[in-house]
């Protein structure tokens, strides 16, 4: 009888089950699961190596054959958007990686049985993981933008061309740069939990950020000039260029996010609605 009573009361220590899973938990869960993966640390070193190192790269090299620049190339020369080249042309591809593996390591793994077992609320744990995943690659792609920016306008001051944050369109073309970068991740993110295959989905982000913009410049002038505004990859020109008229064929700066935000929407409600209904 003492061990029936000791047994009850050390089970009425337990709290009560409150029968749905929290979000604030799921989310610190996702956070850990980034942070403490090292591929992690890899994607960032990376990140910053290619959007800093690149950027530099370019900008210094211009800076030493400034002399030699013709007047038609420094009048319309865009320093925010040259130094910014590293992290929304190939930036954005570490990104992709990134935002593709969060979700299709867990498939190929098996470790998604794991998750939806500590979390079987399927759409909350859709939307904390693409909820973390975002903000991490916008605090990640902030930090490589405007560290970009700031050493490559240094690099640029013997030209007397380098710009500053309180110039107009700059201020825009550093934080639009980076949230491009975000949307790029976040797309490849619904793409990898659409298809669950990690190589699959970085081929198709390929494809749709750089394949896809080559190919389209191949056609007609008439039809590339209404395709190439339609385009996700056109969001980064547009978003971080600061030169008027630079993109005759395009949307405005913003008009062009709006598109690359509607197909990240769109592929992120698909995701959702898949994810749900598929098993693990």
């Amino acid at each position: 009888m003492a061990a029936v009573t000791t047994e009850g009361t050390r089970l009425s220590t337990l709290p009560p089950p409150s029968g749905r899973a929290g979000v604030v938990g799921t989310l610190r869960s996702e956070f850990t699961k980034i942070r403490s993966v090292r591929s992690t640390y890899w994607t960032i070193l990376a990140l910053l190596v290619i959007s800093i190192g690149i950027g530099a790269a370019i900008t210094g090299g211009i800076a030493a054959h400034w002399s030699q620049t013709s007047p038609a190339d420094r009048a319309t020369f865009d320093a925010t958007s040259t130094s910014l080249a590293g992290l929304f042309f190939l930036g954005e591809l570490v990104m992709v990686v990134l935002g593709t593996m969060t979700i299709t390591s867990e498939y190929s793994t098996g470790a998604i049985r794991t998750s939806l077992t500590a979390m079987p609320r399927r759409g909350v744990f859709y939307l904390a993981k693409a909820a973390v995943i975002g903000v991490v690659i916008l605090v990640l792609a902030m930090i490589a933008a405007f560290a970009a920016f700031w050493l490559g306008q240094a690099l640029l001051a013997s030209t007397h061309h380098n710009a500053t944050l309180s110039q107009p369109n700059v201020l825009r073309a550093v934080i639009g740069a980076a949230l491009y970068v975000t949307l790029c991740g976040l797309l490849a993110y619904a793409i990898g939990t659409m298809i669950r295959h990690t190589a699959g989905a970085i081929t198709i982000m390929v494809a749709v950020l750089f394949v896809i913009p080559i190919l389209v410049n191949l056609l007609p002038d008439s039809w590339h000039a209404d395709v190439v505004r339609w385009l996700p990859s056109s969001a980064g020109d547009a978003i971080t260029s600061t030169v008027a008229g630079a993109h005759p064929h395009m949307f405005s700066p913003w008009g062009e996010f709006a598109v690359l935000g509607a197909y990240t929407v769109a592929f992120l409600i698909a995701g959702f609605i898949l994810f749900r209904k598929r098993d693990a």
